[in-house]
């Protein structure tokens, strides 16, 4: 898919070089715009990025997409085509199945700050990569949704489900119940619908009482690309399947895998047999590596999510390290693209190579775009905030932490015995410490303990990530150039421990 001249592939870590004036990490629409606008001023670029081809999730694997697909998938996910074509043509360093696990501070000789160093892994070996400037273009997570029975077998998210259309086709064979709120149940619906498969029925859990407070916003959502995109696809989902709304309780049931969906809808228990449940409801920033990297984090009450704090060019706390694209705040692929464009002319900025003036002048027409791209978001915010009951389970045996099998009463628990946080909360249990790192359970967690206590999420604060945020094999750690300083340390721990023990 590389032209002859245009974007290099990189397919092992080993042939990177040795320094970069940025790395970008993901590949979805904030970062394909940060490397090649960026690189369009000469800035020496490498883009890393855990899939096979450019993308991310919303447009994942658009280059191998055909004709077909455009009709089952939507034109919003074809725009993604010329996204990555635009990106190949460029200079930028394309490194592809490759996963970045950490990012540091890298000094020189004196000690000063000059720089960040990337971990990089893929195809076996591990390295680290000296950069100027970073930007963090890594997404969004689908929000928690703790109900019963969510643990077991063929119960997952609608994000999954997603991801196995667009990147092997697979469609769910057997009776599919899509359950939840926001913009992407219904487009998953109509997908799945298109693709062939039989949707059962649309649980729709939007509150009933968000209704009322969107009414200030619709001026603003009817003159919006929202409001046509919309009815269409309520239109399609609502004439090809059963959809429930205001749908209050939802409970998964089965012996050792999925057998009913039990909803509670108008005060009355429905049931109905099913073969697989996709719950959604809704989208967050995705601040695994913006937590882990020190980057200063605030809640917005909006989205109901930790997002971090960044300045008109994307830039956080930390000097040289950028967020653009969902992780900074969800609003969308289109105005993703036009982030990542303005992240990467700060970067161009800070590098030196253009001056403030002509900083300023490219990014007049990009902030138009962003202006349009997110007209009509605060209108989809506030219909689509997810309700209370499904965000803070009330049932104290409902597992909220996955890996550890930690349920909602032993959280609470642990915040009346005098955990103030989700990192104090460790001392009793182990939630947030399996392989998901929190990304499963953290604002669950969170607005569990700031409902035991009477106080606000952002008092109570998120789960304090540390590198590597992505498992790394043994053999990735041990290929690692091992520089003097960490030699010197390793052998004076060993002499340090020889000595003891001689005594």
């Amino acid at each position: 898919m590389t032209p002859a001249t245009g974007s290099k592939n990189v397919r092992a870590v080993r042939d990177l070089d040795a320094d970069y004036d940025l790395v970008v990490i993901g590949a979805g629409p904030a970062g394909l715009s940060s490397a090649t606008i960026a690189s369009e001023f000469g800035a020496h670029t490498l883009l890393v990025d855990e899939n096979q081809t450019p993308g991310g999730q919303i447009y994942r694997s658009v280059l191998l997409a055909q004709e077909g697909d455009q009709k089952r998938l939507g034109p919003d996910y074809w725009k993604g085509r010329a996204l990555a074509e635009t990106f190949l043509q460029s200079d930028v360093h394309y490194a592809p199945a490759t996963t970045a696990w950490s990012v540091g501070p890298y000094q020189d000789e004196t000690g000063r700050a000059v720089g960040h160093e990337v971990g990089l892994s893929g195809a076996g070996e591990a390295r680290l990569i000296r950069t100027k400037q970073v930007v963090l273009a890594t997404g969004a997570l689908e929000r928690p949704f703790p109900i019963p029975g969510w643990t077991l077998p063929g119960v997952m998210t609608a994000g999954a489900a997603q991801i196995a259309l667009k990147a092997s086709g697979l469609i769910p064979e057997g009776r599919v119940v899509v359950a939840g709120t926001g913009p992407l149940l219904y487009l998953l619906a109509a997908q799945l619908i298109e693709a062939g498969a039989t949707i059962a029925a649309v649980l729709d859990t939007t509150p009933r009482e968000n209704w009322l407070r969107i009414l200030r916003h619709l001026p603003g959502f009817l003159t919006s690309p929202y409001f046509g995109k919309g009815l269409k696809l309520l239109s399609a989902v609502q004439r090809r399947t059963k959809v429930m709304r205001w749908v209050t309780a939802v409970t998964a049931e089965g012996e050792g895998t999925l057998k009913e969906v039990v909803w509670t809808s108008g005060g009355q228990e429905h049931r109905m047999p099913a073969d697989l449940l996709l719950l959604h409801q809704g989208v967050v920033p995705n601040v695994n590596f913006s937590n882990a990297a020190g980057c200063v984090h605030v809640w917005d009450e909006a989205q109901l999510a930790f997002r971090p704090r960044i300045d008109a060019w994307y830039e956080t706390s930390v000097p040289g390290l950028a967020v653009a694209g969902d992780g900074a705040g969800i609003r969308g692929a289109e105005a993703a693209a036009v982030q990542g464009a303005l992240a990467g002319l700060g970067c161009a900025f800070r590098l030196g190579l253009i001056d403030q003036e002509t900083r300023d002048k490219r990014a007049v027409g990009l902030n138009a775009q962003l202006l349009k791209a997110t007209r009509g978001r605060t209108f989809i915010e506030a219909l689509y905030k997810p309700a209370r009951a499904f965000r803070i389970p009330a049932r104290p045996e409902t597992i909220v932490c996955r890996c550890e099998e930690v349920t909602a009463g032993q959280i609470r628990a642990s915040a009346s015995a005098g955990a103030a946080g989700p990192n104090q909360m460790k001392v009793f249990l182990r939630a947030g410490m399996g392989p998901c790192q929190g990304r499963l359970c953290g604002l669950t967690v969170t607005e569990l303990i700031a409902d035991e206590r009477g106080v606000s999420p952002e008092k109570v604060g998120y789960y304090r990530l540390r590198f590597p945020i992505k498992p790394l094999r043994l053999r990735e750690l041990a290929s690692l150039p091992q520089s003097d300083a960490a030699k010197v340390a390793v052998l004076a721990d060993l002499a340090d421990t020889h000595h003891s023990k001689s005594h």
